[in-house]
Formats: structure tokens, sequence, C-alpha cells
């Protein structure tokens, strides 16, 4: 404001002057006069109202800044006030977590302590069992020796008469629990096994073996002979070149026989004759040419029959590859048994047995059916065919309880699932029925032989007879040496011993006999 009343005053100061120059009369210096005395009241109070105005403002910013300072200071109170709540809460929590963790490791410390306890506790009890077996070692050594000295016999003949005498006192005692222990848990389950397999032998019924190791091709004359035979045997020398089976010629009319033991050559040697003499053309050249033929239109064969096995027995299909297999079987024979029709009727025997008693039907029909696959190999692949069939169902993608039951059915590995009893249960069965399979008399006279010798083999036993085919085992014991407890034990011996030794199909009945009888005369 001072500075415009100055340059106003400037302004009329520099105005006046030029009025003056140019010749201005007095009076307007008069009236500029009075108006600048007038400019200069003005301006006095202008500074007045500035100096008051300065002093209200002064007085505002004053008040301003004692209010700020009182605002500030209330804040900073009330900051205090809660940074020290916050100081005393944190302190609070601070101290609970000291003592907390005070009494953690407190609680480690007696731990700790407890553990070397312990461990001393330990140490102190495993040095006393030591020194305990070290006195009873010396003691039994004593013992032995004093035994030794006692009796004047060695330490093994000392040994083997105590466990004789021990053997002898404790044998009754065992005979008897045994007897009471089969008696309680093996009557139940025996009757319900004997109802389960005569059920499903009842529900399936199948034919008698009657596979043979030849095969008779019939001729049209007896002049076909001469031409099979060839000039100098040379026809007959390349048809069993080429099949690897034996051309019997003789003096029976109009019939050749093929021999062979792999029953697949056996086959294909047979069709290929009978295409020869069919054909008429009889020479090396021919014979090769249908000896392939007839080896192709097999192997469709082979797959038709797996199909039709699978088919038969009502599971889920197969990988191409097993049901080739499966077809192979066809021409496999075991005890003169025909393995296709052995597997579909085991399979069926499976699933009947299965039913019975709420199992997995179909688990136990295809493992069933595969279980003799291993025998489809030929006899390079090391193993039993038990293991080989379960090798050949894992390379397969079958389950593992499929693989498991295979290789299981001969007692091989442990079962996992029930179907898997099952399946050897019906291996058994199958091969155990009456016309199943045939034995060579030789076998036969053998394996009756090898039962009675094991049962001669125990002590007390008077008499031994296999009988029923070697289907049951008689044996005919001292009635004054063994009683009725020991006669339970003993048939379970023998059994167990047969079991071990033998190899034969189906189940092997053992019968312990004990008769007395008191003879007295009167006179």
């Amino acid at each position: 404001m001072d500075y415009i009343y100055i340059i106003i005053i400037v302004i009329l100061a520099i105005m006046s002057g030029i009025l003056y120059k140019f010749g201005l009369n007095k009076g307007l210096e008069k009236g500029n006069k009075e108006f600048i005395e007038k400019l200069k009241s003005e301006k006095e109070q202008l500074k007045m109202e500035i100096e008051i105005a300065k002093r209200e403002k002064d007085e505002i910013i004053r008040n301003a800044e004692k209010e700020a300072e009182n605002i500030v200071k209330s804040a900073l109170i009330e900051s205090k006030e809660e940074i020290q709540k916050m100081k005393e809460e944190f302190n609070r929590e601070l101290k609970l977590e000291k003592e907390e963790i005070k009494s953690m490791e407190e609680r480690l410390i007696r731990r700790e302590e407890m553990i070397d306890r312990k461990e001393q506790n330990l140490e102190e009890l495993k040095n006393k069992v030591d020194r305990e077996k070290e006195e009873i070692q010396k003691l039994k050594e004593e013992l032995e020796n004093k035994l030794y000295e006692i009796a004047n016999l060695t330490m093994e003949e000392a040994r083997e008469k105590v466990l004789n005498e021990a053997r002898e006192k404790y044998e009754l005692e065992l005979a008897q629990k045994y007897k009471s222990i089969k008696e309680e848990y093996e009557e139940d389950a025996k009757k319900h096994a004997q109802w389960v397999v005569s059920i499903a032998v009842q529900r399936y019924a199948s034919d008698v073996t009657s596979e043979i190791t030849t095969a008779t091709v019939p001729l049209p004359t007896d002049d076909m002979k001469g031409r099979i035979i060839g000039r100098e045997g040379r026809n007959i020398r390349a048809f069993e070149k080429m099949t690897g089976c034996d051309l019997i010629i003789d003096d029976t009319p109009e019939v050749v026989v093929i021999s062979g033991f792999n029953p697949l050559r056996r086959e294909i040697a047979k069709r290929t004759l009978e295409a020869l003499v069919a054909d008429g053309r009889i020479h090396p050249a021919r014979i090769e040419e249908v000896y392939e033929k007839t080896k192709k239109e097999l192997e469709d064969i082979i797959k038709e029959a797996g199909k039709e096995a699978v088919m038969r027995v009502g599971i889920k299909p197969l990988h191409p590859e097993l049901v080739k297999l499966l077809g192979r079987l066809k021409f496999r024979t075991s005890y003169g048994q025909d393995v296709l029709e052995h597997s579909i009727e085991v399979a069926n025997f499976a699933g009947l047995m299965a039913s019975e008693l709420g199992l997995n039907v179909e688990l136990a029909r295809r493992a069933a059916l595969l279980h003799d696959i291993g025998k489809a190999i030929d006899h390079e692949v090391e193993g039993s065919h038990a293991v080989v069939g379960g090798q050949i169902a894992k390379r397969y993608n079958e389950r593992l309880e499929v693989v498991n039951a295979i290789q299981y059915h001969h007692n091989e590995v442990d079962p996992m699932t029930p179907e898997a009893v099952i399946v050897g249960a019906a291996d058994a069965v199958s091969a155990a029925r009456p016309g199943a399979r045939r034995e060579t008399l030789e076998n036969y006279i053998r394996r009756i032989e090898q039962l009675e010798e094991i049962a001669k083999s125990f002590r007390h036993v008077d008499k031994a007879y296999a009988i029923q085919a070697g289907r049951e085992l008689r044996v005919i014991v001292q009635p004054d040496k063994i009683d009725d407890a020991l006669a339970d034990k003993l048939a379970r011996d023998i059994s167990a011993k047969i079991e071990e030794i033998m190899e034969y199909p189906g189940v092997i009945k053992v019968t312990v006999i004990r008769e007395k009888r008191s003879v007295a005369y009167a006179s």
C-alpha cells in the first residue's frame, strides 16, 4: 500500500512539474497542494490502518501458534500414552514367550536326562544279560562235560541221547495237543471244502482222456506205401526230416503210423501225409510244399482253438498272443491229458467253486484258464511252467492277481488272493478225477513203491499198503507202541513227508490203523 501511494505522489509531482513548466497558474498549484495534503492525510490514515492490520495479523498468528502448540502437545501426550500402552503389551508378550521358552528348555533338559538314564539302564541290562549268558554257557559246558564223564559217551552221542529222551517224554503231550487242535479247527473247514468240491464236480462233467503218442493215416491201397517210401527211401527220409516224426510202415494193411512225442509236430505230419495221399504226388519238393502249407493252416487252427477256449470259459478277451499260446495247448498233453481241455476244465471248476464261496468268478476263471500257459513254450525257456506262465501273463499286461494265481498253482509262491488257492484246488481236482490222466505202468509201480517206503521209514510202523491206484495209503502200526493221539500225529507226519518228497496228481489219503487184540485161553 505504501508503494502505491509513493508512486501516485511521484506521478503527481511529475505532473505538477510539467504543468508548472508549461506556465500553469498558481491556482492550479494551490489545488495541487491541497490535493497533496489530502493525499498525505489519506496516506497517514492508511498507514494507521496498515499498522492496525499488522497488529491484528500478529495477534492472529500468535493465537494460531498457541492453538497449534496446544494441539501438538495434546497429540504428543496421546501418542506417548498409546506408545506406552504398546510398550507395556509388548513387554507382557515378550515375558510370556520367555517363560514358555524357559519351560520348553526345562522339558528338554528333563527329557535328555530321562534318555540318559534309560541308556544307562539299557547298558546295565545288556551287561547283566551278557554276564548271565556267560554264566549259562559255562554252566552248559560244565553239565555237558559232567554228562560226558558220567555216561562215558562222546559229546554227539550224549546230545543225541538227551534229545531222544526229551522227544519220548513230550511226544505224547504234543500228539494230544495236535489232535485237539486238529479236531477243533479242521472239522468244519473239511466239511465245507468237501461240499464245495463235490458240488463243483457234480455240476461239471468231462470226457475221459484218449490222447496217445501215435497217429494213424488210412491209405486207399497198399501200393501207396511204396510211393510214400520213394526210391531208395528218399521220400520217407525227407518226410521224417521235415516233420520231426517217425513214419512206421509195417504189414498192417492200408495203414501208416506216425510216431512222435510232440503232439503239434505229429498233427502237422498227419495232415501233411493225408494231403499227400489225397493228391497222389509224393516227392521231396512236394512234401516240403505241402508241409509249409499245412503248417500255416495249423496256425489258423491254433488261433481258432484259443478263441473257442476263451468263449467256452466266458471271460473277457485276452491279448492276441495269449490266445495263440492258449491254442497251442490243444497239441500238448500231460499224462495223456489234453492240456487245453484240462485248462478249460480247471477254469470251469474254479468258476463253480468261486461262485459257491462268493468270490470273484471272473478272476478265478481267467487265472485258471491261463494256469498252464507256460507249457505252450518250448523247453529252451528255463524255469517251471508255473513261473514261466506267470511271466508270460505279466508281459501281456495281465493283472497281478492273475499272475500270482498262475505261479501259485504248484505252490511255488505264496497266494495273494483266495482265488489263487481255488485255482490250485481246481487243478488238483481236474487231474485227480477218474479217467483224467494216464500213467505208464513203470511210473505207476514206482509211485506205489515210493509211497510204501515213505510210510515204512517211520518208527513203530509194521506194514504199509498203497491202494486205489496210489490215491490212498494205509499204514498199520504197532498198537503197544502208539496210542490214538500218536496215530493222528503219525498220519500228519507221513502226509507232510509225501508232500515234501513226491510229485503226484490229486490228493493222497493217509490212513493209520491201530488194532490191538488181547487173547486168553481158559482150560
